[in-house]
C-alpha cells in the first residue's frame, strides 16, 4: 500500500458539485433539511414525496445555486422506487445520493389494540420502500462505481419504544439494512450509512413541546438541554454524502444532542 500524505486532504472532499441526489420525503419536516443540505453542497435534488409540493423548498435549493425537481410519488407501491429513480436520472443525468428518509408513525397507547392495521403500512414505508429505493439506486451506483445512501433511522433504532411496535421495529430494520448493503456494496465504491435523529423541534412534535410535563421528560433526557433543529442534522447529511466520508461505511450516527446516553 502506498503511503497516503495527509496533506493530500482538501476541504472540497465535502463538496457534493457535480452530484445528483434523491431525497425521499424531500419537501417537508426533516426531508427538507436534507434537501436544503445536500443543495447548499452543491448537488442536485430531486424530492419525492406522497405530499404536494408547495414550492418553498425549490426556492431554498435554487438559491443555493443547484437546480430541482419534484415527483409525487407513493413510493409503497411496487415499482414506483423505479420510476422516482428513473425521473432522477432523466432530468440530471445520474444519480449519486440517496436519503431514505419517508417514514411514519402510527401510535396507539393500549397495546393490546396495535393490530396489523398500525403494523401493515409502517412496515411499507419505513422499512420497504427504503430497501425497494436502495435496490433501485444501486443498479445505477454499480457501474459507475460509486455512490452513497444515507438510511434515516431514530433514536429508537437502539431502543424499544412505547406505544408504536411497528416503529421501532422499522427503525431496528434500518440498521439492518444500512449493514447489509454496507457488506454487499462495498466492494463497488458505494457506502451506506445512517443517521439517527433524536427528538427534533418539528410540526410532528408540536404537542410534546406544548406540554411542560413531556417537554421537560424529553429535556431530562438531552445533555444539550435542548431540542434539535433541523440544522443540527444538515452538516451529518453533507458529510455521509461526499468523499469525505469515503471510508465510512455500514455507520449509524446519532444526531441526538446526547439523547443515548442517559
Amino acid at each position: 500500500m502506498s503511503e497516503v500524505n495527509i496533506s493530500d486532504f482538501q476541504m472540497d472532499f465535502f463538496s457534493l458539485k457535480g452530484k445528483n441526489a434523491i431525497v425521499t420525503g424531500g419537501n417537508t419536516g426533516l426531508g427538507q433539511a436534507f434537501t436544503v443540505a445536500l443543495a447548499k453542497a452543491g448537488a442536485n435534488v430531486l424530492a419525492a414525496s406522497i405530499m404536494p409540493d408547495d414550492g418553498k423548498t425549490g426556492a431554498l435549493v435554487e438559491a443555493a445555486g443547484a437546480k430541482y425537481a419534484y415527483i409525487m410519488s407513493d413510493i409503497t407501491v411496487e415499482g414506483n422506487p423505479k420510476k422516482v429513480v428513473d425521473a432522477c436520472v432523466a432530468e440530471f443525468g445520474s444519480v449519486d445520493i440517496l436519503v431514505n428518509c419517508a417514514g411514519r408513525s402510527i401510535n396507539e397507547p393500549d397495546v393490546t389494540k396495535y393490530t396489523r392495521k398500525q403494523w401493515d403500512p409502517m412496515i411499507a414505508l419505513n422499512l420497504t420502500a427504503a430497501f425497494e429505493m436502495s435496490h433501485e439506486v444501486a443498479l445505477h451506483m454499480i457501474p459507475q462505481g460509486s455512490g452513497k445512501i444515507i438510511n434515516i433511522g431514530s433514536v429508537f433504532t437502539f431502543l424499544g419504544g412505547q406505544w408504536s411496535a411497528a416503529y421501532a421495529a422499522t427503525k431496528h430494520g434500518i440498521a439492518g439494512l444500512t449493514k447489509a448493503h454496507c457488506d454487499e456494496l462495498g466492494q463497488f465504491g458505494i457506502q451506506v450509512n445512517g443517521i439517527a435523529p433524536g427528538y427534533y423541534a418539528t410540526v410532528l412534535t408540536t404537542d410534546t413541546r406544548a406540554n411542560p410535563e413531556t417537554n421537560q421528560r424529553v429535556l431530562d433526557h438531552i445533555p444539550a438541554n435542548r431540542w434539535g433543529q433541523t440544522q443540527d442534522l444538515m452538516g451529518a447529511t453533507v458529510f455521509l454524502a461526499s468523499r469525505a466520508s469515503d471510508y465510512v461505511n455500514g455507520h449509524i450516527l446519532s444526531v441526538d444532542g446526547g439523547y443515548l446516553v442517559r
